[in-house]
């Protein structure tokens, strides 16, 4: 179970959003920082106490509000807002007239009530995310005379992709928002993963065959990934 409290860090001269974990895999207290939530995370082993995370966060003060600083703002999708789509620039309009979420130029309008705009705007991602995943897909399983089992788009918190024993291939849908080539790279490593599911020197053979961005790619998001992570 994950709780959430503000926490002040006198030492470092601020406060922050504290989730706190307890899992049974953990051996020892951590901390590391989820982007999406603008947050940190201190994870527990199943017998720590609370008070020696609390001492690791005040202990690594400064690293955390660093961190949580240098964070991209968040970007709640509201109307007049700006997301991106296949690594192009889109301006959210809402029109309550309208029916459903088209793209329209540089925009992508939506239609409904205001207070759902976000959700609906995700929605729309989403869509685009599972259509656009499965055409590449199908593309890179012929090449490879593979099929996935099942194709899933989610919201992961550490993973863009993913390729489970039975075939099945998950995706984020935050991808989407990511240049075309970084999505044809991240769709292309999952499905390499249907013919070796390791990273040896055959797996990264078949994904070389399949995408020549994977350097540029893998270079794309370690950089920007957070800013996608920050997103709705």
């Amino acid at each position: 179970m994950t709780e959430a409290e503000i926490i002040a860090l006198p030492e470092a001269g601020g406060s922050c959003q504290v989730q706190w974990r307890r899992s049974s895999r953990a051996r020892r207290v951590s901390l590391r920082i989820c982007p999406r939530q603008g947050a940190v995370v201190v994870v527990l082993p199943p017998q720590a106490a609370r008070r020696a995370g609390l001492a690791l966060l005040r202990a690594n003060g400064p690293w955390v509000l660093a961190r949580l600083s240098a964070l991209a703002p968040a970007n709640k999708l509201l109307d007049g807002g700006r997301v991106m789509l296949g690594g192009r620039d889109c301006i959210i309009r809402h029109d309550p007239a309208a029916a459903g979420a088209a793209l329209d130029g540089d925009g992508i309008v939506l239609g409904g009530a205001a207070a759902d705009l976000p959700g609906r705007v995700v929605d729309f991602l989403r869509a685009e995310a599972r259509r656009r995943i499965g055409v590449l897909a199908a593309r890179h399983g012929q090449a490879l005379a593979v099929q996935p089992a099942a194709i899933l788009v989610k919201d992961t918190r550490s993973r863009w992709g993913s390729c489970a024993p039975d075939g099945t291939l998950a995706f984020s849908w935050r991808l989407v928002m990511a240049p075309d080539w970084v999505l044809d790279y991240a769709v292309a490593h999952e499905v390499a993963h249907l013919r070796e599911m390791n990273h040896s020197a055959r797996f990264w053979a078949h994904v070389s065959r399949l995408t020549p961005h994977r350097n540029a790619a893998a270079a794309w998001l370690r950089t920007y990934g957070p800013t996608l992570l920050r997103v709705g």
